[in-house]
């Protein structure tokens, strides 16, 4: 029995808004924005920073720095925790504890932040992954952040992104079919996709049963 669903997404897609309709229509804990609050209360840091650095690569400058004053290299020098510094390995690494812990608890859907890799040996987990044409994008992105963000550059950096954080903490590569049991349009519509994850869920229950 699936106790758990993990959404990975393309930026813009819907997949978002579709974990929250299934985690409603479920009566299930959406783990989203909730992640970012709850590594923030274990951090101690202001949720803004946390949300920074969410879903986020460290500059290569700033893990070099980190990883020198780490290993102790300039002996004498003031002490700075550098290594300790909440950034966005930091970020990560809360993140991936949280997600974890949920899935042990269970009925919770957790999207992004590389569930679909940290709970892929799971058997009660189930990983959908929701796309969209790059016009749907810009279209969702137009009406929840304005004109601004709504530019084919802005929706593929953000893609680039989170391809770069999955392949640097789980040697993945974000799009590949295998990491999931479904991959689903979100132009279809959020109402849609969520009654097709729930009958993927309902029917792979059964056929595992």
């Amino acid at each position: 029995m699936y106790r758990i669903l993990t959404i990975g997404r393309e930026y813009g897609s819907g997949g978002g808004p579709v974990g929250e309709l299934v985690a409603k229509q479920m009566g299930w804990q959406l783990l989203d924005e909730a992640i970012v609050q709850k590594v923030a209360e274990r951090a101690a840091v202001h949720p803004g920073v946390a949300s920074r650095l969410d879903e986020c690569l460290d500059s290569w400058l700033h893990r070099l720095t980190k990883r020198t004053f780490g290993r102790g290299v300039f002996e004498g020098a003031a002490p700075v925790a550098l290594a300790d510094m909440f950034d966005a390995d930091a970020m990560a690494g809360l993140s991936r504890r949280l997600i974890e812990e949920a899935a042990d608890i269970g009925n919770c859907v957790i999207v992004g932040r590389g569930a679909q890799c940290i709970l892929q040996h799971r058997s009660d987990a189930f990983h959908v992954f929701v796309y969209a044409p790059l016009e749907e994008r810009i279209r969702r992105v137009r009406e929840t952040l304005g004109d601004e963000l709504a530019t084919a550059e802005h929706v593929e950096e953000m893609d680039r992104k989170r391809n770069a954080y999955i392949q640097h903490h789980f040697g993945a590569n974000w799009r590949d079919p295998h990491l999931y049991h479904a991959m689903l349009c979100g132009a279809c519509g959020d109402e849609a996709v969520a009654l097709s994850i729930r009958a993927l869920m309902g029917v792979a229950k059964s056929t595992n049963a």
